[in-house]
């Protein structure tokens, strides 16, 4: 069985996401993108190297300055003051034109790593995502993108680029001022640095917690909003207003526990480098005093140190959303690495279709090993054929449809289609030749148009209006305000039971597979639509393979063999009129089926006779 994954790990976050990013950043069969990471790093090298020179340039027209007033000199300084100029454009056109050439691969990266996720997620199994909370599972991608996109641009050209330039600045303190200056200047960067590394290590649980607190509550709100009708139905709305405002009370005091210790941080930040910064000019200004240096040179180191203070000063910023962006960024290449439960053999086929014989052949499957769902099941659906599926709930007749479809792998048998067993064949090609009714259809909030015509993209204006007529459900669209082009709403919720059944009909028509699926297609709705859409599905069955599970035995009285399923056995099998004559299980199942239905009929005729009604009532009742 597969694991559930792990939104939030522990501890502090591991470069293991970074690693996982690389091959997205360095992509195989795409030379531009290779040569602009190229390009992109050069740039970072010459706007870093521009940038550690600048106060140089300062330092030397100061000095020029200090000297003879001849016009010579003055000329000198003002070369010097334009060459300082000249650097400092030059450091923000290269760092432009380096994260303007970056970003085609920044982007594309982001793009690939989102779409990876968001595919991968489709193939894993019904059991993950039975596990999982879809508002939840959103916000993961979500955050891992943004994740990505902080990380390169900070990590890239913000890390690598203060590394490098605290090696120029200490080379060129270094060399310029004494070696106490620059032991002075190294203490200082060691001190920020690992203080600004062990407080964010720190901070960074509740971050965690903001993110778990966070999703829990998008996780609420999705949920109670997709089930708007519920919660009105049971006056709940104060109730899931306390769900949601408990969820972002964690967040919030989870929030305010970031934002003291962010306070903490910046507070310890600025300390460092104020002492640092005094202590580094406080040695300077004693060389200048000793003649061992000029102003120039004390006015380059000061504007170093200035210049150091920025980068640093972000380090501690960029570290934070660094850590951050790989908490979220593990969480997403978690899902991305979920192993799938169900995959297909490295040989296998597509399945190919001649008759669409459907067999189970002492099928063995359990949901958890300690209770077996389907117990040595074994039955065939000649092709061509309707074969039905009834019995009590529970008995397992939905998670036949289920394996049938291979969202799970049964522990043993054979399922085969035309003798191939599905074991072997790709999924996509089974799946492609199987059309399916459900229950309970759910649609897209999109367009009605959009949801038939989901059955086949691709598929024409023509042959979605066919496929309409056919399910029966045309004129009903065309009568709609916007007709083809109406919005269905979340899930459908704009449609009746019956409008939605009949889309999810049209939507099989238009498919065309060999195989249909009925799974209790019209167990939710009422008697007159049900007789309604019946003809609807007599149509899209015909000189198909038909396996019908069903609750109402009425809807399968004409089925070429009935299949009464019981604690996952098949207990009886034969044709409707064989099984009421053995008086057993199924006879007794329609037996009270039809005392039911009885029951309300006569209930429906003496509903509007005040006199009679509440006596038919109780008598109904009992």
């Amino acid at each position: 069985m597969a694991r559930p994954i792990v939104e939030e790990g522990d501890g502090a976050p591991s470069f293991r996401p970074l690693w996982n990013l690389l091959p997205y950043l360095w992509p195989p069969g795409q030379p531009e993108l290779r040569l602009r990471v190229l390009v992109s790093i050069v740039f970072l090298v010459l706007a870093t190297a521009t940038t550690s020179v600048s106060p140089l340039f300062l330092g030397y027209a100061v000095d020029a300055l200090a000297g003879s007033p001849a016009a010579i000199v003055i000329s000198v300084a003002l070369a010097f003051i334009a060459a300082y100029v000249i650097s400092r454009i030059l450091m923000q056109t290269l760092a432009q034109l380096r994260d303007g050439i970056f970003a085609k691969v920044q982007y594309h990266a982001m793009r690939e790593v989102a779409v990876s996720t968001f595919a991968h997620v489709h193939t894993l199994s019904l059991r993950f995502h039975l596990e999982r909370k879809t508002g939840g599972l959103s916000r993961v991608i979500e955050r891992g993108t943004k994740g990505i996109d902080t990380l390169l641009s900070f990590a890239l050209f913000s890390i690598f680029p203060t590394v490098l330039l605290l090696g120029f600045y200490a080379f060129i303190l270094l060399k310029m001022l004494s070696v106490w200056v620059a032991l002075a200047t190294t203490v200082m960067v060691v001190a920020y640095v690992w203080f600004t590394f062990a407080i964010t290590r720190w901070r960074i649980q509740f971050r965690r917690d903001m993110n778990q607190s966070d999703q829990d509550a998008n996780t609420k709100a999705v949920d109670s909003l997709l089930n708007y009708e519920t919660v009105k139905y049971f006056n709940n709305e104060a109730h899931e207003t306390r769900r949601f405002d408990i969820s972002m009370e964690k967040y919030s005091r989870a929030s305010i526990q970031a934002q003291i210790s962010l306070a903490l941080l910046n507070t310890g930040q600025a300390a460092i480098m104020a002492v640092g910064l005094g202590v580094v000019l406080w040695l300077g200004a004693a060389d200048v005093k000793a003649g061992l240096i000029t102003i120039g040179v004390f006015t380059a180191a000061n504007g170093i140190l200035i210049q150091l203070y920025q980068p640093l000063n972000l380090l501690g910023t960029v570290y934070r959303e660094i850590t951050q962006a790989m908490v979220d960024m593990d969480a997403m290449f978690r899902l991305l690495y979920q192993p799938r439960e169900v995959t297909d053999k490295p040989d296998a086929k597509d399945l190919i279709v001649s008759g669409g014989e459907i067999r189970f052949d002492n099928v063995v499957f359990s949901y958890e090993p300690a209770r077996t769902v389907l117990k040595g099941v074994s039955f065939t659906v000649p092709a061509g054929k309707t074969v039905a599926v009834v019995g009590p709930s529970g008995a397992g007749k939905s998670t036949i449809s289920r394996i049938l479809y291979r969202f799970y792998d049964i522990q043993s048998g054979s399922v085969t289609i035309d003798g191939q067993d599905i074991h072997d064949v790709t999924q996509a090609s089974l799946r492609k030749v199987i059309g399916i009714v459900p229950q309970d259809t759910v649609l897209f909030n999109d367009t009605v148009r959009y949801n038939i015509a989901y059955g086949r993209i691709g598929a024409t204006e023509a042959e979605v209006k066919d496929a309409a007529r056919l399910a029966q459900i045309d004129k009903f669209i065309r009568e709609l305000p916007l007709g083809y082009d109406a919005m269905v709403g979340e899930r459908g919720l704009k449609l009746s039971g019956g409008e939605k059944q009949r889309v999810a009909i049209a939507r099989t028509i238009l498919k065309n597979p060999p195989i249909l699926l009925l799974d209790e297609a019209t167990s939710a709705l009422d008697t007159h639509t049900e007789r309604e859409i019946q003809g609807a599905l007599a149509e899209v069955s015909r000189n198909r393979t038909s396996l019908v599970i069903a609750h109402r035995l009425s809807t399968v009285i004409d089925a070429d063999e009935i299949l009464v399923l019981d604690h996952g056995e098949i207990v009886e099998r034969g044709r409707h009129a064989e099984l009421v004559a053995r008086n057993g299980h199924y006879a007794s199942m329609w037996n009270k089926q039809k005392q039911a239905a009885e029951a309300m009929e006569i209930l429906k005729s003496v509903e509007n006779d005040p006199d009679v009604a509440p006596g038919v009532a109780r008598v109904a009742a009992d």
